[in-house]
């Protein structure tokens, strides 16, 4: 094998222009007219609460970087300076996409649904009554008007908030003045209309209607929507904080009045409006978007959940009872039996859910151990172990209160936990707990037994309907064995002296992977047939992308599903001709981590909570479990061929980094996630079987039998 410089920056992609082709991605199916109109509706919602993160954090830490004279390259050879200039063109060109999207597309499939979003000059006579009342009734009580002269300075706006700039004329002055539009009330305001439209009218909009309602006395010369984008990105100085919790609190009370980085205004706003607010938040031209249509489309999330409008929907679909649990209804005996296979959301959550339940109400179980990433708003499993602690049980929580975004949610829930007496741990000095495990302690006749579950996603009964991931329970005593020493390891620093069958970050996960992808290596040096799978969030890591490059001039076949960022360039004549590059953007948001090394026919099959970036190997604790009840690998098998061979839904990488669909004339069209719906309705049909129904050649075969 010739000698290669696999550090060379051209066989990198940045992370951040990779994240802006998934967003694209996103986009794209928010223009995708053979979708279902409301669900383009969420679509495009996506991708602008996508870029509000993107700007909030990422965009952020790169102005951080600038800031600070920071200049060493990523591993694709940009500086910082140099990735916030592309990422500057890059987004610009989304955001008119996506509002030529809106405006093209999407506002006239409304009304072809009789459902309109007017403006003031749409208004008859009776809905400028109606409104007039609705505005002094319910909007005018909640208003600040916030004006800007010597003696009172420049607000402070909060970060995403929606406002109102007005130019009021005072004697020969013209005063700006801000309102901002109330975040308590309904973005989308109904109003009445003769025959069976729905019409609505967006709030910002009734508020500029009645200005000088607002300035009484004053001549209103002009007025603006405009939102800012703040820096989120929280740091904290673990090490020197007393109490993790009071910090993290502090940081949460920040992000509304970090360094502004974006600010979108009315496409039609004047100049001078412009120039001033440049100048009174500090930011770039570059940095300015100006918006043809509403500025924030996250409110058409709330449009696509209106009752009823069951046509231009995706046809319901309810999660169906796993293939593993039929006809069992004591989940211990089930567990007991066999290994339970898990896989979301085509089977239901709920299972998990009871097994909490049950083993809080079990007067057997002796304790009860989680770890809690991100849990919904009213979550029956914080419920549960609450409800055991007080029948007097031991349970340990640890909740992750750093993630991003839920900290405050989290914390909340752990307080109530501790309340309740449960042993909470408030996550680990500079980790972040990202491992989904649950260790339930029960005391059975033959005495004390173990039952693990353990799984790729959030112990989140809300998200389980529309994210893809897989789990399993389990009983087996070295996988039991192995859950204690997590937990003692998490609550007590205890390192264990090894592991059964189970690795963990950061301790010995990044040699794990990387020892698995040599040992293909191996192999195809052999002359033997190699293969690697793997399916994941995100790539980035630079030590796993070389080795899957040096995999890949080895001659293994080397087949990579990821659905967002991925710095690996696939295709790539001499470095990564052998690995193939596909992303699926579907109903439901891929979020499972499967990991398949073929080990000369020996298949090894992982289910992972990491993805292969440095801050899942390197900075957060992370689990990856071994599948090895051979029934459950043949399932994994089959859903890898499932979705290897999307064509509906997948896009794939050139070597330039692009995505591409390919041609499906003459080829049966195969949806993955339909496909995966419609077999967990069919139930205890072997998937392996049922593939005939393509009649295709699946691309792994099965050495199991069932």
């Amino acid at each position: 094998m010739k000698s290669l410089n696999y550090d060379n920056p051209q066989y990198f992609i940045n992370r951040e222009l990779s994240w802006l082709e998934f967003n694209d991605r996103v986009l794209n199916e928010g223009r995708n007219k053979n979708n279902p109109l409301f669900e383009r509706l969420k679509f495009l919602a996506i991708v602008s609460s996508n870029l509000d993160e993107f700007f909030m954090i990422r965009v952020a830490s790169l102005k951080d970087m600038v800031n600070a004279k920071f200049s060493k390259p990523d591993p694709s050879g940009l500086s910082p300076k140099q990735q916030l200039k592309r990422i500057s063109i890059r987004t610009h060109k989304m955001v008119e996409k996506e509002y030529s999207t809106y405006n093209r597309s999407i506002l006239p499939n409304l009304s072809k649904n009789n459902l309109f979003i007017v403006k003031p000059n749409d208004l008859n006579e009776t809905q400028e009554k109606f409104l007039n009342k609705f505005f002094i009734e319910n909007i005018y009580p909640v208003l600040t008007p916030m004006a800007v002269d010597s003696s009172r300075p420049f607000p402070l706006i909060l970060n995403k908030s929606l406002n109102i700039g007005v130019h009021v004329k005072e004697g020969d002055k013209h005063i700006f003045a801000t309102v901002q539009v109330p975040s308590v009330l309904p973005r989308l305001i109904s109003i009445p209309d003769k025959g069976n439209k729905v019409v609505y009218i967006l709030l910002e909009n009734v508020i500029m209607m009645y200005l000088n309602s607002i300035f009484r006395g004053k001549e209103i010369i002009r007025a603006y929507p405009y939102r800012i984008t703040r820096n989120a990105d929280l740091s904290i100085e673990e090490e020197e904080a007393e109490d993790l919790l009071i910090e993290i609190e502090k940081s949460i009370k920040m992000r509304k009045r970090g360094a502004a980085i974006r600010l979108e205004v009315a496409s039609n706003m004047n100049n001078s409006m412009v120039q001033y607010l440049k100048e009174v938040l500090e930011i770039h031209d570059k940095d300015v978007y100006y918006i043809k249509g509403p500025i924030d489309l996250t409110f058409l999330m709330k449009l696509a959940g209106m009752e009823g409008y069951d046509e231009l929907k995706y046809a319901s679909y309810t999660p169906q009872i796993p293939r593993d649990l039929i006809g069992y209804e004591d989940i211990f005996k089930a567990i007991s039996e066999k290994d339970i296979f898990l896989h979301h959301p085509f089977e239901s959550f709920q299972p998990v859910v009871d097994f909490i339940k049950k083993s809080a109400k079990d007067s057997k179980v002796l304790a009860i151990k989680q770890t809690l990433y991100r849990v919904s708003g009213d979550s029956p499993i914080i419920k549960a172990l609450a409800e055991a602690a007080e029948r007097g049980k031991q349970v340990t929580v640890l909740v992750e209160v750093k993630a991003r975004f839920d900290e405050e949610n989290n914390i909340i829930w752990a307080k109530r936990l501790e309340e309740a007496g449960c042993h909470v741990i408030y996550g680990l000095v500079g980790l972040k707990t990202h491992s989904k495990i649950t260790l339930v302690v029960r005391k059975e006749e033959s005495g004390i037994k173990r039952y693990v579950h353990l799984g790729t996603g959030n112990y989140n009964d809300i998200t389980a309907r529309f994210y893809t991931d897989m789990g399993i329970f389990t009983c087996n005593e070295y996988m039991g064995a192995d859950a204690s020493a997590v937990f003692n390891m998490l609550t007590g620093y205890s390192e264990p002296h090894e592991w059964y069958k189970i690795e963990t970050a950061p301790l010995g996960l990044r040699k794990k992977f990387i020892k698995l992808i040599e040992n293909e290596i191996k192999h195809a040096k052999e002359g033997k047939k190699a293969k690697i799978i793997g399916k994941m969030n995100s790539l980035v890591d630079k030590g796993i992308i070389k080795a899957l490059y040096r995999a890949s001039n080895a001659g293994v076949k080397v087949r990579l599903i990821v659905r967002g960022i991925c710095c690996l360039r696939g295709g790539v004549e001499g470095i990564s001709e052998n690995i193939t590059v596909q992303s699926i953007v579907g109903r439901y948001l891929e979020h499972s981590r499967i990991y398949y090394f073929y080990n000369n026919g020996n298949e090894q099959i992982y289910l992972s909570s990491a993805d292969w970036m440095p801050r899942n190997l390197d900075r957060r604790v992370e689990l990856l479990f071994p599948i090895e009840n051979n029934k459950i690998k043949n399932r994994i098998v089959g859903i890898l061929n499932i979705i290897m061979l999307d064509n509906e839904k997948s896009r794939f990488m050139d070597w330039e980094g692009k995505y591409f669909k390919i041609d499906k004339r003459g080829k049966n069209i195969v949806n993955s996630q339909e496909y995966f719906s419609k077999l967990a309705c069919e139930g205890i049909k072997n998937m392996i079987n049922r593939e005939e129904t393509f009649n295709f050649e699946p691309i792994l075969s099965s050495n199991y039998d069932e």
